[in-house]
């Protein structure tokens, strides 16, 4: 999606929302619009409130969209289809506790307001050029919806809430067919970050110049196999939807234990956890610039199923300029850790080499594992 011309836009869009709606679809089912409070929770429909509200915002009623991403900050915006909606959803003003108890209208309400504001965003697509600086606020509200889909399957994973969204790879999307588990690399400079004149974020542009010295990589994540043996070890506590059977072990997906797949990596896992593993297996997790040119230069370096932590703070690169959508990344700097990759929770409109993932060392309630360097 990150060279998509308007109407390639258009019909992701479109696939898109009809995801949200399935997602949505799920916690309506199992009577969970109106969940309790956890500090990673959003209530499912400030939810789909808040993602509607969020492309309204950039492109129906943003009249300067046309400047794209060199677009002036401050100016008003219009008013909103539904009165209140600023009020209600938007996520840098409204206090995350405070999404509890807004009185927010019902889920045929915000269902009207999700297709009000599609409606909207398509027509104005329709009547864009694709070198219009504007595609850039479509491919931006793309991405922000597959960022909180994914953030409804994990909290659907935490609810234990059914949910068999077609979006969701149930099976492995890589295995390497090598003897080798590891690939060393030479010593070189490379560069972190991207002059991209495509779509991409702001934390991805700038660049970062690093001299790597020579280093030996794992070419999969670590699996389950490897990280149970860690834990029957050493007795650390276990990832969350995990369990002893016996002398087994069983995961529950979305409510449903089953036995644990040992050859599937290890997923939940908090960037702490990664650490003692590698402490344990005299191992390291690899730089974001060892994973970002192991991904790039190695044709069996196998991505996507799981985030991947790396030892990196979440920083910006050199030159950096912040984008219309300022508290994407400039709020979090110095205060998260890299992941890069993809999970098996990741939408296809998100999964990309160069995306830089970021939350707090001590989250395992998302998708993420980790791959580790030797020593």
């Amino acid at each position: 999606m990150r060279e998509a011309n308007t109407k390639e836009l258009s019909a992701a869009l479109q696939e898109m929302r009809a995801h949200t709606l399935d997602s949505f679809s799920f916690y309506a089912r199992a009577k969970q619009l109106h969940i309790p409070y956890k500090p990673e929770f959003n209530p499912p429909l400030w939810e789909l409130g808040h993602i509607a509200w969020f492309q309204e915002y950039w492109i129906a009623r943003n009249p300067t969209r046309s400047e794209g991403v060199a677009m002036r900050s401050g100016l008003p915006k219009q008013n909103s289809v539904l009165a209140k909606a600023d009020q209600w959803y938007d996520s840098a003003k409204v206090q995350h506790e405070t999404r509890w108890g807004q009185g927010y209208p019902s889920s045929d309400e915000c269902l009207t307001y999700a297709a009000q504001t599609l409606e909207q965003t398509l027509t104005l697509l329709q009547n864009t050029l694709d070198d219009d600086p504007a595609v850039y606020f479509y491919w931006l509200v793309l991405q922000h919806e597959a960022m909180h889909l994914e953030a409804g399957v994990y909290m659907a994973q935490a609810l234990s809430i059914p949910f068999d969204a077609a979006w969701v790879y149930s099976a492995p999307i890589h295995r390497s067919a090598s003897q080798s588990t590891t690939a060393k690399l030479p010593s070189q400079h490379w560069t972190l970050g991207s002059a991209s004149d495509h779509f991409c974020f702001d934390n991805e542009l700038g660049t970062r110049s690093v001299a790597l010295q020579a280093f030996e990589i794992s070419l999969e994540p670590v699996s389950w196999a490897q990280y149970m043996t860690f834990i029957v070890s050493t007795g650390h506590r276990l990832p969350p939807y995990v369990r002893h059977v016996g002398s087994s072990f069983e995961v529950q997906t979305f409510g449903i234990w089953a036995p644990m797949v040992m050859q599937a990596p290890a997923v939940h896992i908090s960037w702490d956890d990664a650490q003692a593993y590698c402490t344990w297996a005299q191992c390291r997790l690899p730089t974001e610039a060892e994973w970002d040119c192991a991904a790039r230069t190695l044709a069996n370096f196998n991505w996507g199923e799981v985030w991947e932590w790396t030892q990196d703070t979440f920083e910006p690169f050199e030159g950096f300029v912040v984008h219309p959508y300022a508290e994407y990344s400039a709020p979090w700097f110095g205060t998260r850790k890299v992941l890069r990759g993809a999970a098996r929770a990741t939408h296809r409109a998100l999964r990309h080499v160069q995306y830089r993932n970021f939350f707090t060392p001590e989250r395992c309630d998302i998708y993420s594992g980790f791959r580790t360097c030797a020593l």
